[in-house]
Order: C-alpha cells, then structure tokens, then sequence
C-alpha cells in the first residue's frame, strides 16, 4: 500500500485530546468496529468488558515511561537545547542513545550542561541526522546518577497534544500497571484500565497477560516512503514471559479470544510467532512493521486509540480491521467529534 492512502485532514486544535478525555480512566469514549460486517457502535471504554467472557484474554503492554525530555545548555554559546532520552547503551559507561534540537548546533566534543550545571554530558557519536549518542560525566554510583538524570527530566507528553506538562501527566501518562521502565511514550490503549475495570474483568473471567515491549520514538517519525514496503521500523526492546505465552497460547487452543490492548501488543504478538500459530517467550528486540494486507496468527481483537495521519500506528490498525473499514471508522470519529492522541478516545475492532 501507499502511504498517501493513509493521509487525511485532522485538526491539531480541534481533533487531538490535549487533556484525558474521560473524567476516570475507563469513562473515555469508544467506537466498537465488527470488521466482519462494518457495523459500528458508539460506547463507553469500560463497556469493552460486554464484548468478552469465561476464557478470552487481554494482553497488555506493562512497560513503564520515564522522564525523557531534559532541557540544557550547549557549553560556552549559553543556547538552549532539547535532549530527548531513548535508550541506555552501557550502564557503566553512562552512555545514551538520544535525539536532540537544534540538531544541526550540536557536533562531537560538544558538552552540554543540565539542571545548574550539576550534569554533563559530552557527544561522543552521531547517529542520525537527529540522533546523538551522549556519555555523561558522573563520577558518583550509578543510583545517584539515575535519580539525578530522572530528576531534571519531564514526561515525555507529545508536544502535539500539549506544549507544556502539568503534574497530573506523570499520572495521567502512565498505565495503572506500568512495571518495567524503558518507554519514551505510553501505551495509550492501556491508559483506560482502572482498577475498577479490571475488577469487572474478573467478575467475567477474562483473563489478563502482560509483555513487555519499550515504546521508542520509532513510532513518532514520520514515513518517508511512498511504497510501504520500503518503510523500516525502529526497533524495540520486546520482552514475552513464558507466563504470558502460557496463557495466550492456552486461551487459544480452547477456541478463546485474545485482544492485543494497542499498537505495541499486537506488534509484539506478531513478532516470533510458532508455525502453528503460537506465541514464543521471547528476549530481545523487534523492528515488526505492519501494514494491509497482513494474516494475523495471535489476536482475535484489538483496541487501540485514534491514531494520527500517516502514522504507523493507524497502518497497523487498518491491517486488521481491513483499510476501508477502518478509513470509514476513521471518517465516524472524526464527524461524531471522537479526540485523537494518547490522551483521546478508543477503537475496539472485533
């Protein structure tokens, strides 16, 4: 497929939910696609539980944001920089793998100062035209380098959704189950679970399964092919638990329904999968790109929120629910006044 086949106008002001759109969690709202017949439903996120029984499963993403974006100085100019957190490469060493603005100031040897000066880091690498690598100079345990580093960060919330944070989005930003740290950007469909909702879920005998996959901001960059297929995915720290593959793979032999809670999981579930159609445990990393037309092996549903044009996300979406039905879903969300973006409402494809 194309790739201006997934371009439509949106309005940033207007369409993106720039605050939770629900007074609780599972409040939001949520379309229910029959991809079967194209029947659309308008509901409540915690209705999702009526679509479900005795033996389905739902398979969440348990990976945990964390304070990603630091502001500095570049040394001697005073100028302003934005640092952008990915991933850690050595431990030890105290090296990052980031992004940062104005790219084009910042070149190797280069330091750059955070907080009052009380960290440094030093470009050692280039990496893309936006990537750096950065070693910063910490002399203390690594603890106290980690809660330093963490302290002069800020959740990464889309500047799309909102220029500025407020403290509610270390909260609001975060799922109820988040465990494992290592994400840049929160799994959105998984930020409408509460307590209350997994309660209900338990009342109804649904099983849940956690994996782990690491958010990157290889979900934000913008595609640059217009052949899909020439697309190449970032990749991704993926971790499946021989728990969770247990249940998935149980709950599918007994003819049971298995729901992927966003983009992440239904990425990771497609990722190793056996050649009769089952999950693998799994420790590694996953560059899987999606797109129609695609033959799911693991889910039987998914829900995800309402992602933007262009965007990896709504291609994965549209290779389950079939591209004419989702573009028509897409076209109801955007009449019937449905927000977009992590913070926006759902879409539950069964």
């Amino acid at each position: 497929m194309k790739l201006s086949q997934f371009q439509f106008p949106i309005s940033l002001k207007k369409d993106i939910a720039h605050e939770p759109t629900g007074k609780w969690r599972d409040e939001s709202r949520m379309m229910v696609l029959h991809k079967d017949t194209g029947e659309i439903e308008h509901k409540i996120f915690k209705n999702i539980v009526d679509y479900f029984g005795k033996g389905d499963t739902f398979v969440l993403n348990d990976t945990k944001v964390f304070p990603a974006r630091l502001l500095g100085k570049k040394e001697k100019t005073g100028a302003d920089i934005e640092v952008f957190l990915l991933r850690e490469l050595n431990k030890e060493q105290r090296l990052w793998d980031v992004i940062v603005e104005p790219a084009r100031k910042i070149r190797i040897g280069n330091k750059l100062y955070f907080g009052d000066d009380s960290l440094v880091a030093e470009v050692i690498d280039n990496t893309t035209s936006r990537g750096r690598t950065l070693r910063f100079l910490y002399d203390g345990r690594y603890e106290d380098f980690k809660k330093t580093l963490f302290s002069l960060g800020d959740i990464p919330l889309p500047k799309w959704v909102r220029e500025n944070t407020v403290p509610e989005d270390n909260v609001n930003f975060q799922t109820i189950f988040a465990a494992n740290e290592g994400a840049v950007s929160a799994p959105a469909a998984g930020l409408h679970f509460s307590r209350e909702l997994f309660n209900m879920m338990i009342l109804k005998d649904i099983n849940k399964a956690f994996i782990t996959e690491h958010m990157g901001i290889g979900y934000f960059r913008k595609v640059d092919v217009e052949d899909l297929s020439k697309h190449k995915m970032d990749s991704e720290r993926l971790i499946i638990g021989e728990e969770a593959a247990d249940i998935i793979n149980k709950t599918k032999r007994e003819g049971h329904k298995v729901l992927a809670v966003g983009v992440t999981v239904m990425r990771g579930l497609e990722t190793y999968v056996t050649t009769n159609d089952e999950v693998q445990p799994y420790d590694g990393w996953t560059n899987k790109f999606i797109f129609p037309p695609y033959r799911f092996a693991i889910p039987n549903a998914i829900v995800s929120n309402f992602h933007l044009p262009g965007s990896t996300m709504l291609m994965a979406v549209a290779a389950f629910g079939g591209y004419e039905a989702v573009k028509h879903a897409y076209e109801t969300a955007l009449e019937e006044g449905y927000k977009f973006g992590p913070y926006g409402d759902a879409l539950l494809i069964i």
